[in-house]
């Protein structure tokens, strides 16, 4: 999945943008309602972690205009306010989950995850493929029964492969959805990953180079 987190608070978007990408999600970061609506204006996010409380223009000026849209991503709203009349408020905006500071940030996790899982195409929380099983819940890969030692990213892309069901998925695509603004579009990150992926997940090989075209499973 990708996300745009937005806080003004730099320090707490960079630990939370840290841990997130640890969990292998892939997350841009807008430090005001201004860079925010720029971003959100040039990427289709699947979750947007929406901080109400900022300068340029307001969280729910933004949250208004992204439900006005009719955007698919879902929306996360985080607050210092956290009152039933702010929750209310907040959810009546069109937000799809409210979760006030300070929070818990396996919790901040879990509702990152259920947003994703109903923004776009609905994938069952255990993906199968022949001898190869992926937990996207408890992010656990295994196959033949034996546990694969898979990291985030590795994780990441091999789930959106899965999920393509047979699709030919480009390197740009993967590193749209997979990667965040970061990612050099002219590296060789994708194939190294693939790489790497293809390696651990041992033989015979299950991801196939179309020429041209990209990956698929």
């Amino acid at each position: 999945m990708r996300v745009l987190l937005v806080e003004d608070h730099a320090e707490l978007a960079d630990t939370v943008a840290t841990g997130l990408r640890r969990e292998g999600i892939a997350v841009d970061v807008a430090l005001d309602g201004h860079d925010a609506l720029t971003r959100l204006a040039l990427t289709d996010y699947d979750v947007l972690v929406l901080d109400r409380d900022l300068p340029g223009v307001h969280g729910d000026q933004i949250c208004r205009s992204l439900v006005a849209e009719g955007r698919n991503g879902r929306i996360l709203m985080l607050t210092a306010a956290g009152s039933i009349e702010d929750r209310v408020d907040g959810l009546s905006l069109g937000a799809d989950d409210y979760l006030p500071k300070p929070f818990a940030f396996a919790e901040l996790v879990a509702r990152v995850r259920a947003l994703a899982r109903r923004s776009g195409v609905q994938l069952p929380p255990v993906l199968v493929h022949g001898n190869l099983r992926v937990d996207s819940a408890n992010r656990l890969a295994s196959r033949d029964g034996q546990r694969l030692s898979l990291s985030p990213k590795e994780l990441a892309v091999l789930e959106y492969l899965l999920g393509a069901h047979g699709r030919v998925v480009s390197a740009e695509e993967l590193l749209e959805h997979v990667w965040d603004e970061n990612a050099d579009p002219f590296t060789t990150t994708v194939k190294v990953t693939i790489k790497r992926l293809r390696t651990k997940l041992g033989e015979p090989p299950l991801i196939d180079t179309v020429p041209r075209g990209g990956y698929r499973i």
